[in-house]
């Protein structure tokens, strides 16, 4: 196993380790939700899944809602994507972008980083979420960026 992939599964042991795990009452209250308007039907995932105030989003990449093809325009073009199609995700389900308390930033290539960044900061206003970021050998159907987030419903 070479040195990234070993760094790799180091990473992600560490991060399943601090997950909290869920009492019997929320793991029975967790709701599965798809709302149509990004993922095309049949893919084997939940676009989002709720537990309690918390809504946790599978990872996004920059598809052009309904389909599986990629935005135009590079990373930039894709990192625009990603992120409308997180706006999508959460407002679909009673969130706002101003409900992200945490984002995972998966770049194909790390030296991208102030390409992504330049658009991520965008869909802010003051808040940011807290928020992790590697460089990855290899997204989900060629993508150059995934982001994968966790909100909270504000009370």
């Amino acid at each position: 196993m070479g040195k990234t992939n070993s760094t790799l599964i180091m990473f992600m042991v560490i991060i399943s380790s601090m997950a909290a795990p869920l009492s019997a009452d929320e793991a029975a209250s967790a709701e599965y939700l798809n709302s149509g308007k990004v993922f095309p039907a049949g893919l084997p995932l939940s676009e989002a899944v709720r537990v309690g105030d918390t809504l946790y989003l599978s990872g996004q990449v920059g598809i052009v809602p309904g389909t599986m093809n990629l935005a135009p325009g590079g990373l930039e073009g894709e990192t625009r994507q990603t992120m409308e199609n997180i706006k999508t995700t959460l407002e679909a389900h009673g969130h706002s972008m101003n409900d992200l308390v945490k984002c995972l930033v998966m770049l194909a290539d790390i030296s991208q980083w102030a390409t992504f960044n330049d658009v991520y900061k965008t869909y802010f206003d003051e808040h940011y979420p807290a928020r992790s970021a590697f460089g990855a050998n290899g997204l989900a159907i060629g993508a150059q960026v995934e982001i994968e987030c966790i909100a909270v419903r504000k009370q």
